[in-house]
């Protein structure tokens, strides 16, 4: 009895984790380039059930095993799905999206507290010009080119499948589009980018850069609102248990144990 109670709430502890991350699905539906996240369940280490004071021929303090048991669900990993979403065309110069590749990034550089620049992976190609002309994100980091920040002189320019970037018919750099072949070694870092692991290993880019389009989520609302209309009626029913479970002892300990 004592174990249903564990196995209850252990449930709902684990229900509330996977909400989390159905919940963060839901408020990025509109964030372009989001990769949306799952949960992976696994099956909480068994344990090896034992039949103990039933002597019969053996000695007293022998214990037979009869099997084993797995007590509740755990979370095995929390994943990201590096689908490609929709595709908008927004006409914005400014704009860009990957096509065609899933595992494909824009490189951007972050400057952290000390000053330093580090290398970050987007797929949200929304970007603008700062006051500098450099071509940066909606955050102000910068996007990287082959030979690092790119510079332009206002927003009319073109940009070629391959990334190319022109400008009055002369050539000014090219986008650094960064493909990894395991992009399940990658690592939300927030602000929608993913940092690189010791694991992730580049590959080569397959794909192709649409200037004037940016990519979508790949969230799909209705199925995140199912999932949480199953999660919320799951942890209502682990609570029922545990209140059914709760007054049965409160009877086994009050009522027949006065007996």
């Amino acid at each position: 009895m004592i174990r249903g109670l564990y196995t209850s709430g252990y449930g709902m502890l684990t229900l509330n984790r996977k909400m989390d991350v159905v919940s963060n699905n839901l408020a990025n539906v509109n964030t372009n380039g989001f990769k949306k996240d799952g949960v992976v369940f696994e099956e909480f280490s068994d344990v090896l059930a034992k039949r103990i004071y039933d002597y019969g021929n053996r000695p007293v303090n022998s214990a037979q095993d009869i099997g084993y048991m797995a007590l509740y669900n755990d979370i095995a990993e929390v994943y990201t799905d590096y689908t490609q979403g929709s595709l908008e065309n927004t006409n914005l110069n400014t704009d860009f999206a990957i096509n065609g590749d899933d595992s494909a990034f824009f490189a951007v550089a972050v400057q952290d507290g000390a000053g330093n620049y580090r290398e970050f992976y987007t797929r949200d190609g929304a970007f603008k010009l700062d006051d500098q002309g450099r071509l940066v994100t909606r955050d102000g980091f910068m996007v990287m080119g082959e030979n690092g920040a790119i510079f332009l002189e206002g927003d009319s320019f073109n940009v070629n499948s391959n990334g190319e970037i022109y400008q009055d018919d002369m050539y000014i750099d090219t986008l650094r589009v960064r493909k990894f072949d395991n992009p399940e070694t990658l690592r939300k870092f927030g602000m929608n980018l993913v940092t690189v692991t010791e694991d992730t290993v580049e590959g080569e880019f397959e794909g192709t850069v649409l200037q004037g389009y940016i990519e979508r989520s790949n969230v799909d609302s209705i199925k995140e609102m199912v999932d949480m209309i199953t999660i919320l009626r799951s942890y209502e029913a682990n609570q029922k248990m545990i209140q059914y479970q709760d007054s049965t002892l409160d009877k086994a300990v009050n009522d027949v144990g006065r007996v």
